[in-house]
């Protein structure tokens, strides 16, 4: 009887874990994946059946076998089913509510973004193909060939003021400054925006001895917090005495790996000096505190050298981010800049960054974001080798840029940015069957379809980064295996935390569908009688 008792209580207790209700479902957005789950119930539920009536069968025959057993085993028989009932009840009433309460944040969910939505969609925008052509000639032919002598003179003027830097950094630091690389919108062929403005990196190593070690999100054996996706550790080590070329000091062997040369004991001691190496405090982890600090007086202290050499003007636009320059010209022309010193990662083309540029929100000390904008450059040029000529891509990315740019001064920042509408149109490249579909021709449908990707990114508060676990990505791009395998990042995810966040970005998105129509026209120039007037372009 205890036997019977005990298998009745596990297949209640299976039936209850098995139960694809009791955990909440993750994206209840997707009606796919519920028809799934629905069918995965149904089979629980038809095999529970099948065991509940061969234990019933079984019991009845055991009972029937043990009736001589006396009325005390007949009543702890129905106590005990009488309990396992009632524990089922009651574990089945929590869940339903449970699920009720879910239901409910999704549907309030549903219902904020429909309430923002009303009728606005990307496929019921009506624009005009000549609109948004003069829109485009105006805004890129314009402007296209000032960004070349802009990139001229940003180059040169770079390659001046790091010499310089680098004359300071022999003297006072233990820091060496390579070359700058040229990324975003400048270097992409995309920008178009005044006043013109070139995001470089500047990547800067240890003198030797020193070196950085790397903790990686996406390793398992890293302490890098699961909330901080696409970010890592940089440490600064010393190996000591290492006369015989033995790795075991600068390498991280962990606690199951022995060097055969020397004992735990005698191995090659790592240090650092947070002072001199800028690291956090009673760490061996790079700050980038420290690191934005010591680069702007290295800047200042650059270009007091050179300065008479140049008749402009040279200010920090932002006193707390490093690099940040605005180069003012007599004739009141202005050039903007962003020198971001970066950490490149071992022999990659992906670079540690103490912030982006466009993005206001930093992640805390000693945790780094990881850039993959230079895969990005390349990427995009990759992917337009094979559009037809005078494609319309770069053109989708302007306007949308540009529309967001003016909601923005309108409604104020959101949690979107210019780099999430860049995401999304790398996407849509790489899911492109026909690259005839990007004609020139083709600028309201594409227009239309990147901007539908936005809205559904939104709707599902996912977008996931464009690189890493991408298996569309081509080989050429050369993306370091650990990141093509790596679970991919959801840029959205901070949208899934913070409801008002969420809310704000998705009335910052419809709003700007609903005004997009009305500001290409206002901005666009109008031609009577064959003149072109440009109104209120210049202010672009």
């Amino acid at each position: 009887m205890q036997g019977a008792i005990a298998r009745v209580l596990i297949v209640v207790a299976t039936a209850i874990l098995n139960h694809p209700l009791l955990f909440p479902q993750q994206n209840t957005t997707l009606p796919e994946q519920d028809q799934e789950l629905l069918a995965r119930m149904k089979e629980h539920e038809e095999r529970l059946q099948l065991e509940q009536a061969r234990l019933e069968k079984e019991l009845s025959q055991t009972v029937s076998e043990q009736q001589d057993a006396g009325d005390q085993d007949g009543y702890s028989w129905y106590f005990w089913s009488a309990l396992s009932m009632v524990i089922f009840l009651t574990i089945e009433v929590c869940r339903q509510e449970l699920t009720d309460t879910q239901a409910q944040l999704t549907e309030a969910d549903e219902d904020m973004f429909a309430e923002s939505v009303g009728s606005v969609s990307s496929s019921a925008l009506v624009l005009v193909k000549e609109v948004l052509s003069r829109f485009c000639d105006s805004c890129v032919h314009i402007l296209g060939h000032e960004n070349w002598r802009v990139r001229e003179f940003v180059e040169g003027f770079a390659d001046d003021l790091l010499e310089s830097l680098r004359s300071v950094c022999d003297r006072d630091t233990y820091m060496e400054v390579g070359d700058f690389v040229g990324v975003g919108s400048m270097f992409e062929s995309w920008r178009f925006r005044k006043p013109l403005m070139c995001d470089l990196i500047v990547p800067f190593t240890p003198k030797e001895p020193y070196s950085f070690q790397f903790q990686l999100w996406s390793n398992t054996s890293s302490d890098v917090p699961p909330n901080l996706p696409g970010c890592g550790k940089i440490g600064v080590v010393k190996v000591g005495d290492n006369v015989d070329g033995c790795l075991c000091g600068s390498a991280n062997l962990g606690e199951d790996m022995l060097c055969l040369l020397h004992r735990k004991s005698h191995r090659p001691k790592i240090d650092c000096s947070p002072d001199e190496l800028l690291c956090s405090k009673h760490t061996c982890y790079l700050a980038k505190d420290h690191v934005m600090k010591w680069f702007q007086i290295s800047v200042t202290k650059a270009w007091g050298r050179i300065s008479h050499k140049y008749e402009f003007e040279l200010a920090f636009r932002n006193l707390d981010i490093a690099g940040a320059l605005k180069v003012r010209f007599r004739s009141g022309k202005v050039v903007l800049m962003n020198i971001i010193p970066v950490v490149q990662l071992e022999e990659t083309d992906a670079y540690f960054v103490p912030h982006f540029p466009s993005d206001s929100d930093s992640t805390p000390d000693p945790y780094w974001h990881l850039s993959f904008a230079v895969y990005e450059r390349n990427l995009l040029k990759h992917l337009a080798k094979s559009l037809p000529d005078n494609s319309c891509h770069l053109h989708c990315l302007q306007i949308v840029t540009f529309l967001h740019r003016k909601q923005t001064g309108l409604t104020g920042k959101s949690a979107l940015t210019v780099y999430h509408l860049k995401t999304a149109l790398l996407h849509l490249l790489l899911l492109s069957k026909s690259s005839s579909s990007w004609e020139p021709e083709s600028l309201e449908p594409r227009l239309k379809d990147l901007l539908g990707f936005l809205q559904r990114g939104l709707h599902e508060k996912r977008l996931h980064h464009v690189l890493v676990g991408n298996t569309l990505v081509p080989a050429e791009i050369q993306v370091p295996l650990e990141f093509q395998t790596a679970e991919p990042i959801n840029l959205f995810r901070p949208l899934v935390l913070q409801r008002e966040v969420y809310a704000e970005t998705v009335r910052h998105f419809q709003e700007m569908l609903r005004n997009a129509t009305a500001l290409i026209q206002e901005y666009t120039p109008f031609k009577p009688n064959g003149v072109a007037h440009y109104g209120l372009f210049v202010n672009l």
